[in-house]
């Protein structure tokens, strides 16, 4: 199956108040129905709250498999999952993480991306699901999604094939490196081989050089 983009996001920051101070954050996303521009930094209409942690060119994008959203139904009963509840631009089919590598590229519409890392989530996840354990949850279930660069700025729209035109020689898979960064694995040799991505993003070359 070839993999396509079945649904596209964008939003801009919200205030909310959690245990009686402001928030804001940028997770909320809502579905757009049109072509838009994929930018170095984001989509159009797309905006991070906290560029500190949010956000870069190495956190331009934020893609997340559709095929997660049947897990999660089971995990939270009742809770309306609409594509990118989990904060991602693009909502994905046929893409995984443990098939998909750090400084893989991919051609999407108009658009060329690279793998720069997996997501892991701030207490703001805790925040949009009302739940304390959301943030746990998330990690325990390896159902990650995973970050884009922007190589060469494009259109992208809904049904757009995903074409992998690069697979990084090192073949670190997301599912590998988020082992490494939850301490279920610690080979060294797969550690050494993360390194070696070009594209692994800074704050992630960071913590696995330690």
């Amino acid at each position: 199956m070839i993999p396509t983009l079945v649904s596209v996001q964008v939003g801009l920051p919200r205030t909310l108040v959690s245990h009686g101070e402001e928030v804001s954050t940028g997770i909320f996303k809502s579905p757009v129905q049109k072509r838009i521009q994929m930018r170095e930094l984001n989509l159009d209409g797309d905006r991070q709250a906290d560029l500190t942690v949010h956000g870069g060119r190495d956190k331009a994008v934020y893609a997340y498999p559709s095929e997660h959203y049947k897990f999660w139904k089971r995990q939270l009963p009742g809770m309306e999952l609409p594509w990118g509840s989990f904060g991602e631009n693009l909502t994905t089919q046929g893409l995984f993480e443990n098939g998909v590598h750090l400084g893989d590229r991919f051609a999407i519409g108009g658009a060329e991306v690279v793998v720069t890392q997996p997501r892991i989530p701030c207490f703001k996840m805790n925040i949009k699901f009302q739940r304390e354990d959301m943030i746990t949850r998330f990690l325990a279930s390896r159902r990650s999604g995973f970050y884009f660069r922007v190589l060469r700025e494009g259109e992208v729209g809904t049904g757009d094939e995903i074409a992998r035109v690069h697979e990084d020689e090192n073949r670190v898979s997301v599912a590998d490196v988020l082992e490494l960064y939850l301490g279920v694995s610690e080979s060294a040799e797969l550690r050494a081989r993360a390194l070696r991505v070009p594209y692994l993003s800074a704050s992630w070359r960071q913590e696995l050089g330690h």
